[in-house]
């Protein structure tokens, strides 16, 4: 009957916590962010790398698509935007008040939130992966090239950045569950991502400290160079050397168990009032 019990409460506290997020404007913000993420590279696959400036490779080379699918993984920082203001904003309108008077033991009621966060930081990922592949495919054979990866293997690839999307939405989790203020959260986040990780590919011997950041582990997992590569050509240094893909994978799966910790245990003797 306890087992039971147990069982009943947890579905009903995963329940609520779904209920809080369909109810909120976030999963319309959020779908139309991974559409419009998938459709850019749709966008820039028409255009054709060759056209950038500089001109990179071609989408009928491996690298030229490998270095396009990467660029999707660069987009990763919104689900984590989406996971911080879901938490954060619980302090900012004082619904947490409500959850943790139906919710008494904490930790419950922010297991759950990291459990709906994962899948829907899933779904952002495979919707963006899935709108970027079929905007790939269909540039692809609008302009009568073949791609320079087999189908396989850009499928592969969109999995891959659609779970380093999902592990990005719990660090985002982590970040809101730190600093309850919304806007120093959502500030704290974005600066890291935007300018912290760049910041340190450009500073000489602390670009040895990025692969094993979380900007760095998810290019390793993505197999995207882009970047460092960029600034190693601005600076006129040694590029970054990235992690095996596996090992990138086992890095930010740390991450992500790291964040899920830190947003269970940071909460629980705060006062929330």
């Amino acid at each position: 009957m306890t087992c039971l019990m147990t069982g009943r409460r947890a579905s009903a506290i995963l329940s609520a916590e779904r209920h809080r997020l369909t109810a909120s404007r976030l999963p319309l913000w959020g779908g139309a962010a991974a559409l419009c993420s998938g459709a850019f590279i749709g966008l820039l696959a028409l255009i054709g790398p060759e056209n950038f400036q500089p001109p990179l490779p071609g989408l009928e080379t491996e690298q030229g698509t490998r270095m396009l699918l990467g660029m999707l993984g660069i987009l990763a920082f919104v689900p984590a935007l989406i996971g911080t203001t879901a938490v954060a904003a619980e302090h900012r309108h004082q619904t947490i008040t409500t959850t943790a008077l139906f919710v008494p033991r904490r930790w419950h009621a922010l297991l759950a939130k990291l459990a709906v966060y994962a899948v829907a930081g899933l779904g952002y990922g495979l919707l963006s992966a899935a709108v970027a592949g079929a905007a790939l495919f269909a540039a692809a054979a609008v302009k009568g090239i073949t791609l320079g990866l087999p189908a396989v293997a850009v499928l592969a690839l969109l999995v891959r950045i659609a779970l380093a999307m999902a592990a990005y939405t719990l660090l985002g989790v982590a970040v809101g569950a730190l600093l309850p203020n919304q806007v120093a959260a959502l500030a704290v986040l974005g600066g890291y991502f935007y300018l912290v990780e760049t910041a340190l590919l450009v500073i000489p011997g602390a670009n040895l400290l990025y692969p094993y950041l979380p900007g760095g582990s998810a290019a390793a997992l993505t197999g995207f160079t882009y970047l460092a590569d960029a600034v190693a050509t601005q600076t006129g240094g040694a590029a970054a050397g990235l992690l095996p893909a596996w090992l990138g994978a086992v890095v930010l799966l740390a991450y992500a168990l790291l964040a899920a910790l830190v947003a269970i245990a940071a909460p629980l003797r705060r006062d929330i009032t």
